[in-house]
């Protein structure tokens, strides 16, 4: 099991269901090597996410302050599977 699935204490294969969801949505990006699978956080795809979020939901007239950080390795949001 890989940093993620550690981290939030779930199973393999329901990490790996909700991980292809995100991917799905783009709201992140996987890349393969070899058995391993690296997921990064899509940070323009969040913000984009929340600004509409904010915008729609939240009330009008809120504005929106970019809230992920662009430093993958600054949260440690990369994490090897495998």
């Amino acid at each position: 099991m890989g940093k993620i699935g550690e981290r939030l204490g779930l199973a393999p294969a329901t990490l790996s269901f909700h991980l292809k969801e995100l991917a799905h949505a783009d709201l992140v990006t996987t890349r393969h090597e070899g058995r391993f699978i690296y997921c990064s956080a899509n940070f323009a795809t969040m913000n984009g996410l929340l600004a509409y979020l904010t915008e729609n939901c939240c009330g009008r007239g809120t504005t929106f302050v970019p809230f992920c950080a662009e430093s993958r390795e600054m949260l440690g949001v990369t994490s090897k599977l495998g």
